[in-house]
């Protein structure tokens, strides 16, 4: 890190808090791209995330400038089943982000959804607070519809209420009930609130269950509701505002809602 870049250490934020502000990345990406020499600030390369950046300082992601600072703005996606959550897949499957209209920019999934899951998945395009919502500590619980091959009992439901171990994994509480049987399947809804990688299929199967249907119908106060399969809807900003909480007030603007 040179002479420029250093005067800008004890001032501003975080260089991959920014990058991550302005939509380029989530931080994790951020600390990635400055390894790989991408990144400038007021034009020397950066070796190292450990650099405050304020307002006047230049930053550029392969010779280019980074976005100005944002609103926050959030998406509701009806993910179908069959579509992946990345940027680019290796297969060359469908990806949530195709659904994704070019004139929204960059934006970012809140958590994820397997290829064979469906249902509510939020976008941003701020990666502090795609970051903020995923963390468990934020407390929001995530609901979901779940149809099981097997013979689900109060039994069962009781040991998940309590959290389970699995292939020495520790998964929290999970609330379930059951909805209706059909035949050799039933029909669950389970909430959760920390959203582990595959959390509902593997403990089902710890059960002897097999999930055959996932639908997320809610993350937090943000409901699937009626939106169709593969539409994209954008959350007001007055919403936003009265869920999000005081400390993102200032950060969501007026924008008028419009079609995306």
């Amino acid at each position: 890190m040179g002479a420029a870049a250093a005067m800008t250490e004890s001032k501003g934020e975080r260089i991959a808090r920014r990058l991550a502000r302005v939509g380029v990345a989530s931080r994790r990406e951020a600390e990635r791209l400055i390894a790989d020499g991408r990144v400038t600030v007021n034009g020397t390369v950066l070796t190292s995330p450990a650099l405050n950046v304020g307002p006047e300082d230049i930053i550029l992601l392969d010779g280019e400038p980074i976005p100005e600072i944002q609103q926050i703005r959030v998406w509701r996606l009806h993910k179908p089943d069959g579509v992946v959550v990345t940027h680019k897949d290796e297969k060359n499957r469908k990806t949530v982000f195709d659904l994704v209209p070019p004139k929204l920019g960059h934006v970012m999934t809140v958590g994820r959804l397997d290829l064979a899951s469906e249902g509510l998945l939020l976008l941003t395009n701020d990666g502090d607070l795609a970051r903020w919502l995923e963390l468990p500590s934020t407390g929001w619980a995530r609901r979901y519809r779940v149809r099981v091959f097997g013979s689900p009992s109060e039994a069962m439901l009781a040991k998940l209420a309590k959290g389970m171990t699995v292939d020495g994994v520790r998964y929290g509480p999970i609330e379930a009930r059951i909805d209706s049987r059909q035949g050799a399947n039933a029909w669950l809804t389970v909430t959760l609130r920390e959203g582990k990688n595959r959390e509902i299929r593997r403990v089902m199967e710890a059960l002897g269950l097999k999930v055959n249907r996932l639908l997320r119908t809610a993350f937090g106060p943000f409901q699937l509701g009626n939106l169709p399969r593969g539409a994209l809807d954008e959350v007001p900003p007055k919403i936003l505002r009265e869920q999000l909480g005081a400390q993102w007030k200032d950060r969501i603007g007026a924008h008028r809602r419009r079609p995306t």
